[in-house]
Order: structure tokens, then sequence, then C-alpha cells
């Protein structure tokens, strides 16, 4: 049976008469069919948001309610909701079930930041002739929040999204990726059954050539958070003027691994870590700097934890690596690595595809000017660089234009903190690889990674605006 499902505007269903196929990234059979919106979609969806958010706002208790309850419906339906990613994201099924958990935890935190929500004293004072005022700010929602988000996590980058806006006091309009928006559609169900008020979550389906357009020019979105290409992300920084915006952008990720590493240790992350969910992550290991001491020996543990790894079908519980998006990125993937053999480049494990299932790939011999190396490959590909020098190596780490997470493996402290001030990145894990990530931290990148920060407490700052209030005593 292929479900259909309509777009979620104002509290209400509402069937079009365009719709788009969602398709089962493995098997390629129609998955389930969705409406598409249109203009007259996206208008009655923003203009649904700017009034609920003027007429019908939330107490902080009363979000902080609805957003656990939206946590708890999760971890009930978690099974359900895996399928899904599953079935439209092609992740295999136990990451599938590991990202429902993981938005159930985004839930729950943004619920608590939403009744942390506070100002502060101004001593104004301390200035003379204000002696007798007093004065403190407070923290004011920004309105209406336009929210565009990716395939690879259809349902936890959502929440860092939308969890975080309501707990903020905002209303949302979410356009999630074309590729997987049952995921987002689902969720929307379950905002309905914790009784979230109509209008302050909306989800609008269509293209960005559309409705992503319709939304960046509508000057009733206060505030935009995407999650996608450095491309898209920079047009929506010129397209949107002074709107404020948190941007998720690319990334190439390093990760060095220091002549003092535990060399199996960073071998097991980097497999595991480099290489789940087909490398379809922002923050998955890309190039991997190897100190020449320790080269041979991290090699070889690596390769054979990546001939570890089970590729195929995402419904096997044992899958590690399913297939990507859609064939055509994994024909890309393939002959981007093509290109650095052809440029003198050696695959030494991987480098084969099946359809849209491209195997797990380490590329050596790679020089900082081969795409695999100095753009996101975004697939199940990790370019091995050799160094001596870690200065030099750091230089050459920092070339790249992408700044969002990257990692270090030693155990040698010096080394470590000076990588921590060196390394121009968002976030940096010591002893882990680019790829951690916990959804209470800060997460946010440098450069062409982006501006802004993930993470509710982080994103509900962004959310709100500081708004300075002044009493004039008159005594």
């Amino acid at each position: 049976m292929v479900e259909k499902f309509k777009l979620f505007i104002n509290g209400q269903w509402m069937e079009t008469g365009e719709t788009l196929e969602v398709i089962n990234k493995y098997t390629q059979d129609t998955y389930a069919v969705v409406s598409k919106a249109g203009g007259q979609e996206v208008e009655k969806a923003v203009a649904s948001a700017e009034f609920a958010f003027k007429k019908n706002p939330l107490s902080p208790y009363k979000r902080y309610q609805i957003l656990k309850r939206v946590s708890e419906l999760l971890l009930e339906k978690k099974e359900e909701l895996a399928q899904v990613i599953m079935n439209e994201a092609g992740k295999p099924i136990k990451q599938a079930r590991t990202e429902v958990e993981r938005a159930a935890q985004t839930f729950e935190v943004a619920s608590e930041e939403a009744k942390r929500i506070s100002g502060e004293g101004v001593p104004v004072e301390a200035a003379p002739g204000s002696e007798n005022r007093m004065a403190f700010t407070i923290k004011v929602p920004v309105g209406v929040v336009g929210a565009i988000s990716p395939f690879n996590f259809p349902l936890n980058l959502v929440a860092h999204k939308v969890a975080p806006a309501i707990a903020a006091g905002n209303a949302v309009v979410l356009k999630p990726a074309s590729a997987t928006p049952v995921t987002a559609l689902k969720l929307a169900q379950i905002f309905q059954e914790a009784e979230l008020p109509d209008g302050l979550f909306n989800v609008v389906v269509g293209s960005g050539s559309t409705v992503g357009e319709q939304l960046m020019k509508d000057s009733r979105i206060s505030l935009y958070t995407f999650t996608g290409s450095a491309k898209i992300g920079l047009k929506l920084k010129q397209t949107t003027g002074l709107n404020k915006l948190i941007l998720e952008l690319g990334n190439n990720s390093p990760v060095i691994v220091d002549k003092h590493a535990d060399v199996e240790l960073a071998a097991n992350n980097i497999a595991q870590k480099g290489f789940a969910y087909a490398g379809q992550v922002c923050i998955s290991v890309q190039r991997v700097y190897v100190h020449e001491e320790v080269k041979e020996a991290f090699q070889e543990k690596l390769v054979q934890a990546i001939k570890d790894l089970k590729v195929g079908d995402p419904s096997d519980p044992d899958t590690d690596v399913g297939p990507m998006i859609a064939e055509e990125e994994a024909e890309r993937a393939e002959h981007w690595v093509k290109e650095a053999v052809d440029d003198g480049g050696e695959v030494i494990v991987g480098g084969k595809r099946n359809g849209p299932v491209f195997q797990p790939t380490i590329v050596s011999n790679v020089h900082k000017n081969m795409k695999v190396v100095c753009e996101e490959i975004f697939a199940p590909v990790v370019s091995l660089i050799t160094y001596n020098d870690l200065e030099e190596c750091i230089e050459e780490v920092n070339e790249s234009p992408y700044g969002l997470q990257g990692g270090i493996f030693t155990r040698d402290l010096d080394t470590a903190f000076y990588a921590a001030r060196k390394v121009e990145v968002g976030g940096l894990m010591i002893n882990d690889s680019s790829q951690y990530r916990v959804d209470l931290m800060p997460y946010g990148g440098v450069k062409d990674s982006g501006s802004g920060k993930e993470g509710p407490k982080y994103s509900i700052q962004e959310m709100t605006e500081e708004r300075l209030v002044v009493l004039n005593l008159n005594q």
C-alpha cells in the first residue's frame, strides 16, 4: 500500500491537486504520495503562523507541557517513525531508531529550556544623571520562523529547528526536504496529539525553487533556520536581507591522527562514524591527516574495521551502511573517486557502486586540490593524507573554506590544546571523530559552514530578541 499524505496548515490537513512521489531509497519503489504546496498554500501557512503568534501566544509553562508531550509521543511511536525514516531516507534501521531517540531528547531539552528564558538587570543607575532609574532586559520571541530542513536527519534536524522555535514562543512554517517529507508530516500528527494550538506549526512540501523561494521573500517571516548547502545558504542570506538567520551549511570534516594517538581507537571510531548513513552527514569524517610514523598501523586497522561494516539493505538490523539518498548521488561519488584515481590517488578499500549503494571507500595518495579532499563529498568516502609536522598540517586543514567540526586523536595534552586553539572549526573533538554530537551542545560552524548555533538553549537565544526596559522612578 502506498500511503497518501496531505499538507498540514493551521491545524488542518489540506489536499492539493499536485503531488510528489516519495521513493524507498533502497528498493526504488514508490513509498508514499504527498500533496505539493503551491503559492496559495504557502501564503495560508505563513498567514496562519502570523495570526497564531499574535493572537494565541502560549505561556512558557504551556510550551513546556506541549514539547514534553511531543518527546514522550516520539518514544511511544519510535518503531513506527524509525520505519518511516528507514524507507524514505534509506537510513539503516538501527540508526533510524537512534535518530528518533535523539529527537525525543531534543524536544525534552527544549521543553525544559522554555521555562528558563530570562533577561538580566542593567545597572543604568551607575551613569551620572540616571540615579533614579532602574533597568532590565527581557527576551521576546521573534515571531514567525521559516524552517528549511534537509533529508539526512528528517526528524532530528526538524526537531532542532521546531522545538526551540516553539519553546521560545514563536510560530513555525516548515519546508522539509522533498526527498523525505513524510517524517515531518508524522511529526505534525504528533503535535496535534500533543494539543499544540492551530497555526503554531505548519508543514508545506514542495521544491526549493517554488516553496523555498516564496518563503525566502515573505516579509512576515522574522527568522530563517536552514540546513543545506553553502550555495543555497548564501542565496538565502542575499534574498532575506536583514532578517535573522541560523545557517548550518557544508563541511569536509578534518580528523588528525597524531603520532601519539591510540591508532586502534582512531581507526574503529572513524570507521563507525565516518560511514554512518553512507557519509551523508555534515560532520562525517572526510579528510584524515595521519602522522607518517603511525600511518601504516593506522591504515591497516582502518581497512579491517571498514571491511567489518555490513553494507546493503537498511531493514537488516545489522546493516551499517545503506543506500545514498539517490542513485545519481552515488554516481557522483563514484565519479569523484575516479577523478582522484586518474590524478594519482589510490583506492585501498571500496570504490564500488551497486545502484544507490556506494561501498565505504578509502582513497590515499591524494592532494588538497582533488574534489574528494577540497569539496564536500557527502558520501561514504574518506581521504588519507600523510603529514609529519603538526603546524603545517593544521595550516592545510585551515585552507578549507569550511569549518563546522573536526577532530584529533592524541594522548599528548599539549598537542590537544594546540589543535583546539589553531584548528578553524566551530567544534573540535579530542580523541573522537568530527561526527560527535549530542543534542544539548552548541552546534554550528565558521566560514562557509554557516552562522548561528543549534542546540535548544543556543537556538532559543537566536530565536528571541533582547528588549531593554528602563524605569524612571522620579524620586
